[in-house]
């Protein structure tokens, strides 16, 4: 009797360290869409770097900032941007025990910010909110079909959040009809205190791309303290919701001065500093991952020819063949 009663109090205490651990983090890695199919050769480089999880993003287009016509799903696009490639991508992930958040985009022709997406009649509105509609329902249906773990509504769309609120509201609702799982929104790192709908969804999702310092090559410390004032108001937003932290994107660039505008992605030019990508990721870690109320996050970016991504002389976002894919590893093994 005595062996039974300490058995059970053993498992009891490993159920415990296994609630409160790092385990249950969401250590993500934001997958980008190729023009091929992906194989086992693509996804052992995640399951290396001890992902759990991994973010999949079909995309659709729009001309410009005043265009309320969405085109997706078609056969001109990468397979990877497509609903059939999402399928093919997701489940050869959960194969390996991967789980899924399903991340369509938009892009705008040029590059253009889709903050900035923003119609000037009702008329256009109600067109971008149909074209809207039809997109995220494709990718809500394909989502409840692959059993993914969790459906991002939209990423970076502030102007047609902040001045539709009734229209997400309804979306939501359309959304919630059709897939079963759990729900966030990517709002970008100077817009989530403003999002009206975290209430309704299941995650507080960031793309935490916050200036934290304007050094060069500032130290783990310097970009702790860097983030002090913003986790604060992060902070506050989970308790004012009560809902988890998800940052939906966070990385760095290999780059000189990556800590002062930590978004920039359109300028290819800059001096390559793999140790404050290192510096940035550490930081981060420390900041986040410990929190009760951090769900974890999605690093970007990860390509799927791993062997040719990254390296000493990329001076971009993603982690591979650089220390940083090697810290990555170390944190998401915790």
């Amino acid at each position: 009797m005595k062996i039974q009663t300490h058995l059970i109090l053993f498992l009891l205490i490993l159920l415990q360290i296994s609630c409160n651990g790092q385990s249950k983090k969401i250590n993500g890695v934001s997958f980008v869409a190729s023009s091929d199919k992906i194989d086992t050769a693509h996804i052992q480089p995640v399951v290396d770097v001890q992902s759990n999880y991994v973010a999949l993003m079909p995309f659709g287009f729009i001309k410009n900032l005043n265009s309320p016509k969405i085109t997706h799903n078609t056969d001109k696009q990468w397979f990877g941007e497509t609903e059939k490639g999402l399928l093919q991508y997701a489940k050869s992930f959960q194969k390996f025990g991967i789980k899924i958040m399903v991340k369509p985009q938009i892009w705008v022709w040029n590059g253009e910010y889709t903050g900035l997406l923003e119609m000037d009649t009702e008329e256009k509105w109600s067109e971008l909110e149909l074209s809207y509609t039809e997109f995220i329902l494709t990718y809500a249906k394909a989502s409840e079909l692959l059993n993914a773990d969790i459906l991002c509504i939209g990423t970076e769309l502030e102007k047609f959040v902040s001045q539709r609120p009734k229209y997400w509201l309804e979306l939501i609702e359309k959304i919630r009809t059709i897939y079963k799982g759990k729900l966030t929104y990517a709002s970008n790192w100077d817009e989530f205190k403003r999002v009206t709908f975290w209430s309704e969804l299941d995650f507080i999702g960031v793309d935490a791309y916050f200036p934290l310092s304007t050094e060069r090559l500032p130290t783990v410390e310097e970009l702790e303290i860097g983030w002090k004032p913003y986790k604060q108001e992060i902070s506050n937003t989970h308790k004012q919701y009560k809902k988890p932290i998800l940052f939906t994107e966070f990385g760095y660039r290999s780059v000189d001065y990556t800590g002062k505008e930590p978004w920039k992605s359109d300028h290819i030019e800059g001096k390559v500093n793999l140790e404050v990508q290192v510096n940035g990721l550490q930081a981060i870690y420390n900041e986040f991952w410990k929190e009760d109320w951090f769900a974890g996050g999605f690093i970007w970016k990860w390509f799927h020819k791993h062997k040719q991504s990254g390296g000493k002389n990329n001076n971009r976002f993603t982690p591979q063949n650089k220390p940083a894919e090697e810290l990555l590893r170390k944190l998401y093994a915790h």
